[in-house]
């Protein structure tokens, strides 16, 4: 019987079995050990067909972790849906948890800006970076500068007086 299976595959091209499908779309498949007709063994593979086929199209997370370590090989079986649904919910609560220990810390530190426990930050300005073209060319203005050990005095020009 796996004699005529296998002229069955290399006459009508490979045979994949359809493993699941995630809730974005993409389709997974797995294709089983086989022999060619030379004899030689082709491992099991296991590829995804994605819902967006176009590359430029693809975004960072349009497969899920689970189905992921599946077609790496870092897990022998498929994921369940019953846990693809437990670790989106908690997913869901970690996050819902960090957004509200960042809001703790954040009252946290506008009361102790108001107490006056905590410095407020200085606010600095850059003036320019040295890759640019405009570095280290001299400015007139009419506030005093100092960076580190220079020092740039302010200008100050006449006012006309004409009434």
């Amino acid at each position: 019987m796996s004699r005529i299976a296998a002229i069955l595959r290399r006459g009508f091209g490979v045979v994949r079995e359809h493993v699941g499908t995630d809730h974005l779309g993409n389709k997974y498949y797995l294709i089983p050990e086989q022999k060619t007709w030379t004899g030689r063994i082709v491992r099991a593979r296991r590829i995804v067909e994605a819902a967006n086929a176009k590359e430029y199209e693809y975004m960072e997370g349009s497969i899920p972790m689970e189905w992921d370590a599946w077609i790496r090989g870092r897990r022998k079986e498929p994921p369940s849906i019953e846990e693809l649904l437990k670790n989106e919910s908690s997913r869901e609560q970690i996050k819902t948890k960090a957004k509200e220990v960042e809001e703790k810390d954040r009252a946290l530190l506008a009361k102790e800006y108001k107490e006056g426990l905590v410095a407020t930050p200085a606010r600095t300005v850059a003036k320019g970076h040295a890759a640019a073209t405009s570095f280290d060319k001299q400015e007139f203005n009419e506030e005093p500068t100092s960076t580190a050990n220079t020092f740039q005095p302010g200008s100050w020009m006449p006012t006309s007086k004409k009434d």
